[in-house]
């Protein structure tokens, strides 16, 4: 059973796909803290502890797979990759990168929940 006070970073710069993940996860109990690019991710990340970052990939100014290796390079907190970046490559290069799972847009919120 996932621990419901487990704080996660959100970072996406879809106000749509904020509001639609924060809002259920937060419901369930999750701390949710957000993020619209990636500096401010990363000054977030360096601000509190996390238990878990779901990253997009497109990102003004500095984009998610380089947040994944500055992440990964200092933590080993899970990184769930959310974007709608679908192809293989994408996939591998993410992984690679060190993101734990990957999540391709457009998808159900039943998946993305038992991912959590």
């Amino acid at each position: 059973m996932p621990d419901r006070s487990a704080r996660i970073l959100l970072v996406d710069d879809e106000q749509s796909i904020q509001t639609l993940l924060s809002y259920p996860l937060r419901k369930e109990g999750y701390d949710v803290v957000q993020a619209t690019d990636g500096r401010q991710a990363l000054d977030r990340f360096d601000e509190q502890p996390f238990d878990l970052v779901v990253l997009d990939l497109m990102l003004p100014g500095i984009d998610g797979l380089e947040v994944c290796r500055r992440l990964r390079s200092s933590s080993s907190v899970p990184i769930i990759m959310l974007t709608a970046k679908s192809e293989e490559i994408d996939k591998v290069v993410g992984l690679e990168l060190g993101a734990d799972d990957y999540i391709t847009k457009p998808f159900s919120l039943r998946e993305f929940s038992s991912r959590i």
